[in-house]
């Protein structure tokens, strides 16, 4: 996914030294196509969760090395068939949407957009050089 953005004030919290990615809760929304992203103003989970297809998944497996950030596949089981999938955003869970921050937005994945049919979305990272992203 080299195409991964910030958004710009989850940018600001990790500058901030606010966000760890390999020691915090950090999760995955699948949104619907009708979401239009503004990474300058959104900045919580719930400027954007009535967009949200599934329930959001935690991310597993996650490291950082020199300045890429890897994690595993990320994958929602039996998500419900009538909404087209065309993003994954990360996030800090922080137990509460209003306060939870919005840190990564990309639709480079490969099969999407994906109409959900009842079955699995799976988004697999990227196994080159720069991971989910790079610094």
């Amino acid at each position: 996914m080299p195409s991964t953005l910030f958004y710009r004030l989850g940018a600001e919290k990790v500058l901030g030294k606010q966000i760890d990615f390999v020691a915090d809760t950090l999760k995955a929304i699948l949104l619907k196509n009708t979401y239009v992203k503004n990474l300058t103003t959104d900045e919580f989970l719930s400027d954007i969760s009535a967009y949200r297809m599934d329930t959001d998944v935690t991310l597993s497996g996650k490291s950082k090395t020199l300045g890429v950030f890897d994690c595993d596949d990320i994958a929602w089981t039996s998500v419900a068939a009538g909404d087209t999938a065309s993003c994954v955003v990360i996030y800090k869970d922080t137990g509460a949407e209003a306060t939870s921050p919005l840190l990564l937005w990309t639709d480079n994945i490969t099969g999407f957009p994906l109409a959900a049919n009842g079955g699995n979305i799976t988004v697999e990272i990227d196994a080159g050089a720069y991971k989910f992203f790079s610094l």
